[in-house]
């Protein structure tokens, strides 16, 4: 009975020092709130003075520090993907080393200002298993062992893609001599690629010819076969060539059609090692540091501000116990 009396009272006595504590607590809330707005009134004027000039002098590094960015799509041809990201990758190292002789040499005006690029594939998977059976059936087997949209994105299979994007950005507005011409330019300098083009328009050029001697002679057939059938009243042949061969020539006239329009389309994006689709230059850039400054700046000051000053009131107090604690020494 008198155990449970005891914890009873020592129950009593915690709760009422969590009260005082909480009541103390409180206290110096209300006196810290008190202290910055006494803190606030006194210092108005500066800090207001503080916010202001901040705010102009963070609009004026915004307008003059603007960043644009500027986007390329691109197409690699005859199996260049890995050439065109290490032509990247040369590039953005002389940009990062500053060699400026080098850029200038590939007709950039003003590589000073040049930041890094980067470049990404155009994840579009239907392209890529439509061309080639094989690449379905890989993407297939893949998928099995692993999570299939990590495959998709992954380097080794995006890079297989048909279209990529080239990502830069610069101090200025570019226009197309001064950077995009000579960055198509450098990638297309490969005389390797070169030798490659010419052998893929040889054989395009004369598969096209071929086709078309095909073509005018399925039309030959097709067309003596009209003659033959207006002229002839036997019609299990009528019946025996609409029905087998005429139907597979048919089919075979119409594969070539296609077969020559997939080979007319090639020839327009062979004219380049690596062909440009599109360009969007001199986007204003939305992710700049700069770009914040006039919200930055006046944050900035102000804490810069309230630090200098609670360092004075701190250096003060100790100097002031200081001397207080010599002059008490006997």
């Amino acid at each position: 009975m008198n155990n449970r009396n005891l914890g009873d009272g020592e129950q009593v006595i915690d709760l009422s020092n969590v009260q005082n504590g909480l009541a103390k607590a409180g206290d110096r809330l209300k006196l810290g709130l008190f202290q910055a707005i006494q803190f606030t009134l006194r210092n108005a004027v500066i800090i207001l003075s503080l916010i202001i000039l901040g705010i102009a002098l963070g609009y004026f590094l915004d307008r003059s520090q603007k960043m644009y960015d500027h986007q390329l799509i691109v197409s690699p041809n005859f199996r260049s993907t890995d050439y065109l990201y290490s032509r990247i990758d040369v590039l953005n190292a002389k940009i990062s080393e500053r060699d400026t002789t080098y850029l200038k040499g590939l007709g950039f005006k003003n590589p000073k200002k040049l930041k890094a690029f980067s470049i990404e594939p155009i994840v579009d998977v239907y392209p890529f298993i439509n061309s080639n059976e094989q690449n379905y059936r890989l993407l297939q087997l893949m998928a099995e062992d692993g999570d299939i949209n990590k495959i998709v994105e992954a380097k080794t299979t995006s890079k297989n893609y048909t279209y990529h994007t080239i990502v830069f950005s610069s101090k200025n507005k570019v226009d197309r001599e001064s950077t995009i011409e000579p960055l198509m330019k450098y990638l297309n300098n490969s005389s390797y690629f070169s030798q490659l083009q010419q052998e893929h328009l040889n054989n395009t050029r004369l598969k096209i010819a071929a086709n078309e001697v095909m073509i005018s002679q399925i039309d030959g057939i097709l067309n003596s076969f009209d003659s033959s059938k207006k002229g002839s009243n036997n019609s299990s042949l009528v019946y025996y060539s609409e029905n087998t061969q005429l139907n597979e020539v048919i089919k075979t006239k119409n594969d070539l059609l296609e077969e020559q329009a997939y080979h007319r389309i090639n020839l327009i994006s062979m004219d380049k090692i690596v062909k440009e689709n599109s360009a969007f230059l001199n986007v204003e850039s939305q992710n700049a540091v700069g770009s914040n400054m006039k919200l930055l700046l006046p944050i900035l000051f102000t804490l810069s501000f309230i630090l200098i000053y609670m360092f004075r009131s701190f250096y003060r107090n100790q100097l002031l116990r200081y001397k207080l604690a010599n002059n008490n020494q006997p």
